[in-house]
């Protein structure tokens, strides 16, 4: 009743409150204060976190609040101003339940069932021809996602290190046609699945590999990238890139793949033969080098929670959610993901676009990488493999998922009876905005006006841009 009477006297008085006071008063459903755990609780409950770089100047200030407060762990109305305001946007669009998936907490829920649900998958075979990949427990098991917002959730062995192997080759796909546009790239592959192994000695008719997912248009596709450029100068660019597709989360390498690799690389030579013979490269492509430079992005390494941002920066039109940077065109960003839907799992991937229907690109370290277009990226990630090279529980885990929710490509939006779509609104309404009518409209000016003082629509710098645009996309339909 508190909040009640406390909002029905400010409107009489005629002041409109702040965005600041109207999520103070949310939280502390008519108290006077809030206790932090209780702010920091609800700011979970809506997937962001805590370490979430958009909100650093947030928890810098309830930090420094927290350490020269008496009052230690309650924030009154005008601290929790102070700590929230630099972050008042974002943080309001989160409460107001304006993410692109409102009621995170019960559809976390769901994936957490359907990651236990393939956890009891037997069989596979982890991968074994270099002893770096057979090295890890075939119980290793994890799944992380991150949406187009940034709103995390990660269950099981998120945070092990695992190369990317094959996972690499649209990133690095990415990168060619990011750098060289689409026309340069395509006069060296092509774009048509192959039917083949991933592996196979064979071009297509016009003497090209026949798209970047296979292993000889992958090692064509790395040869375009910096030209001229040295091997270490070559690799700390990807490094860099993958860095920033990655929010600056965990990208790492394993040496020691990397010197098992070149050393059991004997097809890959085959193939970089091959390709040379035909003159598949670049005019003055050191053909022993490139296959070097092949083998190392092989070996970079992730965990599930930094790959499921790069694939959520696919999700997103090339903007990094996390850090709101644009890393990628859009057009390197569509060719990507047909590729991925066409070609990106192995001899599995006409199966794979039938069943599931999204973008996927699967690696012989048990990782899949999955991106629901606009929505969100995920990484599964299980060592044992079945028969065509995929993760048994990754493949088990996708199919549920476009099982539940209407996730696949062709699943119609409007007449989807039986299943899920977590993108609509839905839930416990605890976190939504106040009793009054007006103020839905009266937010949504204040939010627009808010933004567009923040943020210009030509800044190129200012990490709330990809704030402002899902807020203008989706805010008119309120």
């Amino acid at each position: 009743m508190g909040f009640f009477f406390l909002f029905s006297s400010k409107i009489k008085q005629g002041l409109l409150p702040s965005l600041e006071d109207l999520l103070f008063y949310t939280i502390a459903e008519g108290q006077e204060k809030i206790p932090v755990h209780k702010f920091i609780t609800a700011l979970k409950s809506t997937g962001l976190r805590t370490s979430d770089p958009r909100l650093k100047e947030c928890m810098d200030m309830l930090r420094l609040t927290l350490q020269t407060t008496s009052d230690g762990v309650m924030l009154d109305k005008d601290l929790f101003k102070k700590c929230v305001q630099s972050n008042i946007v974002l943080l309001t669009q989160a409460f107001r339940r304006k993410f692109v998936i409102p009621d995170f907490m019960s559809f976390t829920s769901h994936i957490d069932e359907l990651y236990e649900s393939a956890k009891k998958q037997s069989g596979g075979k982890v991968a074994d021809y270099i002893p770096q990949l057979a090295k890890f427990s075939p119980d290793l098991w994890g799944v992380s996602l991150c949406t187009v917002d940034g709103q995390r959730h990660s269950v099981g062995d998120t945070k092990v290190p695992f190369c990317l192997q094959s996972c690499v080759k649209p990133l690095k796909y990415a990168i060619a046609v990011n750098d060289l546009g689409t026309e340069y790239v395509h006069r060296y592959v092509g774009k048509e699945p192959s039917g083949l192994r991933f592996n196979k000695l064979f071009l297509n008719e016009d003497d090209r590999p026949h798209n970047p997912m296979v292993n000889a248009g992958a090692i064509v596709i790395t040869s375009l990238i910096k030209q001229g450029a040295n091997n270490a100068e070559k690799f700390d660019y990807v490094m860099q890139f993958m860095n920033k597709m990655a929010g600056n989360e965990y990208v790492g390498f394993s040496n020691a793949t990397f010197q098992s690799e070149r050393e059991s690389g004997d097809r890959n030579f085959a193939i970089g033969y091959y390709l040379k013979e035909k003159k598949c490269f670049p005019e003055g492509t050191d053909m022993v080098a490139i296959l070097d430079f092949y083998f190392q992005l092989c070996s970079i390494e992730v965990t599930c929670e930094s790959a499921s941002v790069m694939a959520a920066t696919l999700a997103n039109g090339g903007f990094c959610p996390i850090t709101g940077e644009r890393v990628l065109s859009p057009e390197a960003v569509r060719n990507t993901l047909s590729l991925m839907h066409s070609c990106g799992m192995y001899d599995f991937s006409g199966q794979f676009a039938f069943h599931v229907g999204l973008p996927a690109k699967s690696g012989v370290a048990g990782g899949i990488l999955l991106v629901v277009p606009n929505v969100m990226g995920l990484m599964c990630w299980s060592p044992p493999l079945d028969k065509m090279g995929n993760s048994v529980k990754g493949i088990h885990f996708c199919h549920d998922l476009v099982s539940l929710c209407n996730f696949h490509n062709y699943d119609n939006l409007r007449h989807f009876a039986k299943k899920l779509d977590p993108r609509r609104e839905g839930g416990d309404q605890r976190h939504s905005f106040g009793p009054m009518d007006y103020e839905n409209l009266q937010q949504e000016l204040a939010l627009k006006e808010t933004v567009w003082k923040k943020v210009s629509p030509e800044s190129n710098e200012d990490i709330s841009r990809t704030v402002v645009y899902r807020m203008e996309g989706r805010g008119e339909q309120n």
